[in-house]
């Protein structure tokens, strides 16, 4: 079993869950007392969140690489960033270890296309919205990202920052995220991106009558697959 390595704490309410499905899996897989091989790298958020709010990119870029090369160095095979965000930095992040990261935007599109859809709504950090990292790495796989309004935008991200990356789940915040679904459904998504690592801690699949793509699910999925190869 190859040892993957995660870069968490952003947030940890989401990195637990990266560690629950990867046990679980492997348990189903191989079953007795096998758990996965798992080297978690946990950064304090604070210091990652005060860059975001003065969009200081190079100095994530520089947080996060150090993390990777620790966990590279540790004896990782793989690395996983447990953030949908912070994929705007992967490719620089990538460029600088010697192990392969895996791309949570690359592992989503690939499900997105293996259902045979081609627009999808898109929820996430502001970022993610927003930024083009996220939807033209989509783009160039076939999958067209829809995003909701400025106004829906600011809202989305606030429940993440504010809410979920705190332990803080509020059912008026819910209806909130499902009336932004609704309205992605109706501009023409056949399937929503749970585009932040914390967003499928408050909406399930029963939540909406449609296809919803839970990325930590999807991730770490992916990486139990790889590391069983």
């Amino acid at each position: 079993m190859k040892t993957v390595g995660l870069l968490g704490g952003m947030s940890w309410e989401s990195t637990a869950e990266y560690y629950r499905i990867m046990n679980e899996m492997v348990l189903e897989e191989l079953g007795g007392l096998h758990s996965s091989r798992v080297i978690i790298y946990s950064f304090d958020f604070e210091e990652l969140a005060e860059n975001m709010r003065v969009e200081d990119w190079e100095a994530i870029t520089q947080i996060l690489t150090a993390g990777a090369k620790k966990l590279e160095v540790a004896g990782s095979d793989m690395i996983l960033i447990c953030t949908n965000t912070m994929h705007k930095v992967a490719d620089e992040i990538s460029g600088a270890i010697s192990i392969p990261l895996l791309s949570i935007v690359d592992v989503t599109a690939g499900e997105i296309k293996k259902k045979g859809l081609k627009r999808v709504g898109l929820l996430g950090s502001k970022f993610t919205m927003q930024d083009a990292f996220y939807r033209d790495r989509l783009a160039d796989k076939g999958v067209k990202a829809l995003i909701p309004s400025p106004d829906d935008r600011i809202l989305i991200h606030n429940i993440i920052f504010d809410e979920l990356c705190r332990g803080i789940f509020k059912e008026s915040s819910k209806n909130e995220i499902l009336r932004v679904i609704s309205y992605l459904i109706d501009e023409g998504a056949e399937g929503i991106i749970l585009g932040c690592t914390e967003l499928p801690l408050i909406v399930k699949k029963g939540d909406v009558n449609t296809e919803l793509f839970d990325t930590t699910y999807l991730h770490a999925r992916e990486a139990v697959r790889l590391s069983l190869k």
